[in-house]
């Protein structure tokens, strides 16, 4: 008989993208679907989550059907993005649409919850991110919502029912919500008081690599499969693209430089500190350790799809000098996270002269995220002792050989960019591996990595690190300059007309 398959879904903030792929990592087949974000107020970001079903539905069923035997596939594991979600009711269909972790409309509920003891039970900082904000400011503004919903659960949660008939994450997906006592790996009846959630519409919790239950009958003729397959309970994107790419290693950090900016480390023991979030990690006493910008690529893209027009900015801006002329860009396009966790603060590009043309603002956005980087870098060496050597990199910035460059002389660390394959798909198929084969997560990751770890690696240019770390210590002047500004802008943004 044929080797058997796993199929990985990552159900990420663009689309949903379905891997199927053998236990050495290689692919034998693969699919995307779209998925529509909207905006109906500054600084909301919304989904409608049925459409994560539709996605998750077609683009499976697309790769299954291109294989000669859908009859090889023995399991199917998921991977999403995290602290988003969606409030269902009892009929199990959306309320409102769901709020995604990137959405910065609960920044009063940060000022009055996000405390050091929230911190230290969550592991998360005062921050857009974490759901449980924003479920404060729904338990405030759209209280009948929280109050009828029968279920309240992230991306996984919702794929779950809807594959198996069972409402049931990982603690390494539920924690990202910010409602978890991490140490103790459950729900916290503290954090759910203030979030106005009930311990009843949570999920049930199934540890990461065990079978959260076998697709119904009917999902599985509708997926092109012959026969139902075991679930495998997953984990979020961030952590699953840190097991794929062998980040469990001392001194081994993963990037990835898409929308948003994460990089990340593991850590055996439970720290919390502003130079970090930390996660719950794959195993029960394992912890992912990261820090995050919310506006990586999402600013470069913007300022292409703006500003651009038929140029070729990524061209342009390669032929400029670093420091793109004396223009800085601080990247708080979304709020400023690690290691400030600031939700009223915002982007400001100073330094601007007539010489300055768009392809400068291009390559001061790649810059700005970059000084970002070493910041979040320094804060987390500082905090914890241990010296990152290593930067594995993924995701769509990674793919600009300009943007890479500039991360490497930035920071004057190597960086290995990997393959273009799916990183955070590759670690839900290790965990759907080890299910299978008694392995751990991190043994079965290690036999499929490499095809992921395949790639090139960037050393740091020494000529331009007196430029870039003086143009640095600028820009860290920055934000606690601005940041009474920042505030002064929001009051008087919400002054009203009339």
């Amino acid at each position: 008989m044929s080797e058997p398959l796993v199929i990985a879904v990552d159900c990420s903030t663009t689309a949903a993208k379905a891997v199927i792929s053998t236990a050495d990592g290689q692919v034998a087949a693969s699919a995307s679907r779209p998925l529509l974000t909207v905006q109906p107020q500054a600084s909301w970001h919304e989904q409608d989550a049925t459409e994560w079903w539709t996605a998750t539905r077609d683009a499976i069923a697309a790769a299954v059907g291109m294989l000669d035997e859908p009859g090889r596939v023995a399991a199917l594991s998921l991977t999403h993005q995290r602290e988003t979600f969606v409030c269902l009711g009892a009929d199990d269909q959306p309320l409102r649409p769901a709020i995604l972790w990137l959405d910065g409309r609960a920044h009063a509920e940060i000022a009055e919850h996000g405390s050091a003891r929230v911190h230290e039970l969550s592991g998360k900082p005062g921050d857009t991110t974490p759901a449980i904000y924003k479920l404060a400011w729904l338990a405030r503004h759209e209280p009948d919502t929280l109050r009828g919903a029968t279920r309240v659960g992230d991306v996984q949660a919702v794929l779950s029912l809807r594959l198996t008939g069972r409402w049931a994450t990982s603690p390494a997906s539920a924690d990202t919500l910010g409602l978890f006592d991490l140490p103790r790996r459950t729900w916290s009846n503290e954090l759910l008081d203030i979030a106005g959630v009930r311990s009843e519409q949570l999920p049930d919790l199934v540890p990461a690599g065990e079978a959260i239950g076998m697709l119904l009958p009917d999902v599985a003729t509708a997926l092109g499969l012959p026969a139902p397959v075991p679930l495998v309970s997953g984990i979020g994107d961030g952590q699953a693209a840190g097991l794929a790419l062998g980040a469990s290693e001392p001194g081994i950090a993963y990037l990835n430089l898409g929308t948003s900016m994460v990089l990340g480390v593991a850590s055996d023991d439970y720290r919390w500190d502003p130079a970090f979030r930390t996660l719950a990690g794959v195993g029960p006493h394992d912890h992912t350790l990261e820090t995050v910008l919310n506006a990586a690529a999402y600013v470069a893209t913007w300022c292409r799809e703006q500003l651009a027009g038929d140029a070729d900015l990524e061209r342009a801006a390669a032929a400029l000098p670093p420091g793109a002329e004396g223009l800085l860009t601080l990247p708080y396009w979304n709020a400023a996270q690690t290691p400030y966790w600031d939700p009223l603060a915002r982007g400001a590009v100073i330094g601007w002269h007539g010489r300055h043309t768009a392809a400068h603002l291009y390559r001061s956005i790649l810059e700005g995220v970059a000084y970002e980087l070493r910041l979040h870098l320094e804060r987390l060496e500082a905090a914890t002792g241990t010296p990152v050597t290593q930067i594995r990199a993924v995701g769509g910035g990674a793919r600009s050989p300009l943007w890479v460059r500039i991360v490497s002389d930035v920071t004057q660390r190597p960086v290995h960019v990997c393959s273009a394959g799916e990183a955070s798909a590759a670690g839900a198929a290790a965990l759907a591996w080890s299910h299978l084969t008694g392995m751990t997560p991190q043994q079965a990751a290690a036999q499929a990595s490499g095809p992921l770890l395949d790639g090139h690696d960037v050393p740091p240019d020494p000529t331009t690190a007196a430029r870039h770390s003086a143009l640095y210590d600028v820009q860290q002047r920055l934000y606690p300059q601005l940041r009474e500004v920042f505030s002064a802008l929001a009051d008087a943004r919400d002054v009203p007309i009339g």
